[in-house]
């Protein structure tokens, strides 16, 4: 089973928490984008801890430097996973996996434009790094770039560390990227760009937690299904007419 990760990356404070509301119930990671995390800043994840406390927390700080100093308020906050972005210095990287610890939350350290994302994965998983995050950014998938090849390297190194995948990941999708590795996929668009987000995210949720190829199974099957209780229905109303005629 594989959870999901609803990226929040509206500036829009109440749009962020209404959204939220929508779909917290159906993902397990409420994730607060950098854009948006930058825009509004902690008192957005004070709002998001209080109102959802069944869901864990990333805050996407992507912090570079100082790394423990910035990361602690956050996790004293509530968080329950902050990123450092992987190509910072291993001493900053050090610094959000030991605050982390210290808490006993999670650091996520994230690969977007690591230039050696093989080396640098084994290194700070031996720091003790508890999430790669293999990510596709925007202006990537523009360019027709996707994240599957760098999951597949990451997964094949079985360093033991759990996986975040993000980067157009879609319900489509969703299966692909779970068998190829991943433990956290993380959705945006495809779900606050849904006309139901709230029935997206159940969609994408319901493929990574493994119900995925039987649920869709079911939908083509479902007319038929109906069909036969309906039948069954009535010929046991009309079965029972028989017996009680004579």
């Amino acid at each position: 089973m594989a959870q999901t990760q609803m990226a929040l990356d509206s500036l829009d404070f109440d749009g962020t928490v209404a959204l939220a509301t929508k779909v917290a119930p159906h993902v397990d990671i409420l994730e607060i984008g950098t854009p948006c995390i930058k825009h509004n800043g902690i008192k957005l994840l004070e709002v998001l801890r209080a109102k959802f406390p069944n869901n864990k927390i990333l805050v996407d700080l992507k912090t570079m430097d100082a790394g423990f100093y910035e990361a602690e308020p956050f996790y004293k906050a509530g968080a329950d996973i902050c990123t450092v972005l992987g190509t910072a210095d291993i001493g900053t990287i050090k610094g959000v996996i030991d605050v982390a610890n210290k808490y006993g939350k999670k650091a996520q350290v994230d690969l977007i434009n690591v230039a050696d994302k093989k080396a640098r994965t084994i290194e700070v998983a031996k720091l003790g790094a508890h999430i790669i995050g293999v990510h596709t950014g925007l202006d990537q998938q523009a360019a027709g770039q996707t994240p599957f090849n760098d999951l597949g390297m990451v997964a094949g190194l079985n360093l033991g560390v759990e996986i975040s995948v993000a980067g157009g990941v879609k319900a489509a999708t969703t299966q692909q990227v779970k068998d190829a590795g991943a433990t956290i996929i993380v959705a945006g668009a495809a779900i606050y760009g849904a006309a139901d987000p709230a029935a997206a995210a159940a969609e994408i949720t319901a493929i990574a937690h493994g119900g995925a190829a039987s649920a869709g199974g079911a939908k083509k099957f479902l007319p038929w299904i109906i069909g036969a209780a309906v039948l069954v229905l009535l010929f046991t109303l009309l079965g029972g007419k028989k017996t009680r005629s004579y």
